[in-house]
């Protein structure tokens, strides 16, 4: 295996947002192979990608990749799958999607490879875990991007709002990456401050709402995310093949409900390592249980 490889499966906005972010940043990756549908557009982007590596401040071979190179990488990201369509249910896309990924995932696993899943196709919590169900992978070497961004998103309007670094800002964002998303703001704090020293209620459930809203938001202005999440994946590329024991929050395994959702877990070569317990009160546990209970639900119903 070389542990600095990186196969990228679906080179759409996201998947190239994050190749992209990855050639700016010092990264361990020192080899991209880029896989998708659409040999022609693929080989478009390794040409504009090779041409800046002159300006990169890391070295790194980029190719156009075939399911062979899965064999000796070390961290797999997805980013493939199909859009919702007007008038489609989400089910509809799901099982679409749910299609595509046991078509990708087999064959992937047909070439022996034996690293770390990191998915970012959306709904990302039941992908992650239908990935690993169509891998038979040990659960903590399949993650999703998980609330990753969403927690950026608090760091940031939160460090916004009081003028002061995104990075001293410590919370997250839990649960489901979707509407039942929320923050445990009992856990948040600036430094070793509490939030609620700073800030009052009403501005919790305004920035709340702007973090559940942000993507939609964007969407609607320019037609998809992806900066956002391209750096979030660079982020926890780093975490696993730095092998940093980093704390991040995303799309784990919880082995008490069988299902994939994001929470604070400890990434590190393995992925995600262990998870990070804290308490919630009881409105937050609620709140939890209501986004465990949503994607059970989904899964259910695909399922059937």
């Amino acid at each position: 295996m070389n542990n600095k490889k990186v196969v990228i499966i679906g080179c759409g906005n996201v998947g190239m947002s994050y190749a992209y972010a990855l050639l700016n940043q010092r990264t361990y990756v020192n080899e991209l192979a880029l896989i998708d549908l659409n040999e022609e557009r693929v080989n478009g982007e390794v040409m504009d990608l090779n041409h800046c590596l002159a300006f990169s401040p890391s070295k790194m071979k980029i190719k156009a990749g075939t399911y062979a190179d899965c064999e000796d990488a070390s961290l797999i990201v997805i980013a493939a799958g199909v859009n919702q369509k007007p008038g489609e249910t989400r089910l509809e896309l799901l099982k679409k999607n749910a299609s595509i990924f046991k078509s990708i995932v087999t064959e992937v696993m047909a070439n022996n490879f034996n690293g770390v899943f990191l998915i970012a196709t959306n709904p990302v919590d039941i992908m992650t875990y239908l990935t690993q169900k169509y891998s038979g992978l040990p659960r903590k070497r399949v993650i999703g991007s998980g609330t990753t961004l969403d927690t950026a998103r608090l760091r940031f309007l939160v460090g916004d709002k009081l003028k002061i670094s995104p990075s001293n800002i410590h919370g997250y964002v839990i649960g489901e990456h979707g509407d039942s998303e929320f923050i445990p703001w009992s856990d948040v704090s600036v430094a070793l401050q509490p939030i609620s020293d700073f800030i009052t209620p009403e501005d919790m459930n305004e920035i709340q709402e702007e973090v559940k809203t942000a993507a939609y938001k964007i969407i609607n202005a320019k037609g998809a995310t992806y900066y956002g999440i391209g750096m979030c994946l660079v982020r926890i590329t780093n975490a696993i093949l730095g092998d940093e024991n980093t704390v991040m929050v995303v799309s784990t395994y919880d082995d008490t409900n069988d299902i994939y959702i994001g929470l604070p877990s400890v990434i590190n070569k393995n992925g995600a390592d262990r998870k990070i317990h804290f308490e919630l009160n009881e409105e937050e546990t609620a709140k939890l249980n209501n986004s465990i209970n949503i994607l059970k639900s989904s899964i259910k119903e695909l399922d059937e």
